[in-house]
Parts: structure tokens; C-alpha cells; sequence
């Protein structure tokens, strides 16, 4: 497949399959492609060639299967919704655009909140929250998508531990449930320590592969070139 946005082609060349349950960290150089290739997914931007599919079908009709949590410098935090509707965003699929959220949505969502430690914080302004705990609130929106594919883009970017430590249930949750996940961080000791794949991006495809096999000084050194001091 290959993606890029306007009239620019910025990614090409890329094929590999991920199962049920996959962690697969994206690893690669500033502008080498891993926000790209999940925006693709997401279906931010448009394929430029080939396709996506899951679990046999094209992209375009699993969409609503696909939770998306951005990069937290790409997030209005001023924009005037609470956490709740942030969360409740993620229940549109199941609701449906024109009908408003009901009860039950509401549940899940404030269940949701509960379950990654913001329980009864659901009124509050986006905005009052740490920047942990503003990965927590999209984390749950993600949740109550129900999802079959979840993308994270640089999820572990500006968190202390504490948080970190909340998205590794979340993110070893998603995998026990058979939902992919797609994680592009440039944090390769999360990568080495969490993931079950890694997709290498340099602007092209370098190497996708179980991590054991694939996390090794020559893919490292062939991924970011002398941009990585590599230690074997």
C-alpha cells in the first residue's frame, strides 16, 4: 500500500499482515512514514495504491472498528467538551450518528473513565486534566468503541510512569481480546518490551516481523542509519 497527503506522495511499498491479538510497534526516523501509515488506516488520509483489509473486507466497511487515539499535540484541549464526550465519541458507531448517546452509553463510558482511574471526573474540561491522564480519557474512548483494530500514535510521549503503567493493561487488555494493536512511538525499550511485531519505516519499508526475530542491531541500523547509536 502507499499514502501521503495532497499532491505529495510520502509512503510506498508497504505489505504485511497483522493476527488477531498482535502488538506492532511502527519504529523508524522522524518523517519515516509512522504517522502516516496510521492515518491510512484510520482513514485520515487516502490510500495512494493497494489496500487495507480486515479480516477479508476492504477498510471502507470496518471503519467504525477502528479506534484511533492521536498524537496529544494534535488535540484542541480547549475545544468545550468534557472527558464524558470525549469518551461518548466513541459509542457513535454503535449509536449511530443521528441518534444521541442513551443510557447505556453512557454506562459504558463512565465505566470506561472508572476503569483507567478518572471515575466521577467525566464533567471536567478536557482541558484540567494532566497529560496522562488526557491519554487516558482517548484510551477510553477507544475502549468503548469495541474495537477490532486500535492506533496509537506516540502514546508514551511526555507520561511519567504511573501512566505508562495504565496503558500497558489497556494496550495487554486489547491484545487478550484479539484486537490489534498499532503503536508508532519512538521509545524502542517500550517497543523491545511490549510488542509482539515491528514494522520498520525510513520514508519506505525496511522490515516487519516478529520482534524476537526483527528488533536486532542490523534492522535497527538499516531503520534509522546513522540517526541511532546501536549497541549489540
Amino acid at each position: 500500500m502507499g499514502a501521503g497527503y495532497g499532491s505529495t506522495f510520502h509512503l510506498g511499498g508497504i505489505s504485511f499482515q497483522a493476527g488477531a491479538g498482535s502488538v506492532v510497534g511502527l519504529i523508524g526516523p522522524n518523517g519515516g512514514g509512522k504517522s502516516t501509515l496510521l492515518k491510512a488506516v484510520a482513514g485520515v488520509i487516502p490510500l495512494r495504491e493497494g489496500q487495507i483489509r480486515l479480516g477479508g473486507r476492504p477498510l471502507r466497511r470496518n471503519e467504525g472498528h477502528i479506534a484511533f487515539v492521536p498524537q496529544r499535540e494534535e488535540v484542541n484541549w480547549d475545544f468545550p467538551v468534557s472527558a464524558g464526550d470525549v469518551v461518548l465519541m466513541g459509542r457513535y458507531r454503535a449509536a449511530g450518528w443521528v441518534r444521541r448517546p442513551g443510557a447505556e452509553d453512557r454506562r459504558k463510558a463512565g465505566a470506561a473513565l472508572a476503569r483507567l482511574g478518572l471515575e466521577g471526573k467525566g464533567n471536567r474540561h478536557i482541558s484540567q486534566f494532566s497529560g496522562g491522564q488526557q491519554q487516558r480519557i482517548f484510551l477510553a474512548r477507544a475502549l468503548v468503541q469495541e474495537p477490532r483494530v486500535v492506533l496509537l500514535d506516540e502514546p508514551f510521549t511526555g507520561i511519567d510512569q504511573e501512566n505508562r503503567e495504565v496503558l500497558h493493561q489497556v494496550i495487554a487488555g486489547f491484545a487478550r481480546d484479539g484486537v490489534i494493536v498499532l503503536i508508532a512511538t519512538h521509545d524502542l525499550d517500550e517497543v523491545a518490551a511490549m510488542t509482539t511485531h515491528v514494522c520498520c519505516l525510513a520514508g519506505r519499508f525496511v522490515a516487519f516481523g516478529p520482534t524476537a526475530s526483527t528488533f536486532t542491531p542490523e534492522t535497527l541500523r538499516a531503520t534509522f542509519g546513522g540517526q541511532l547509536a546501536v549497541f549489540a
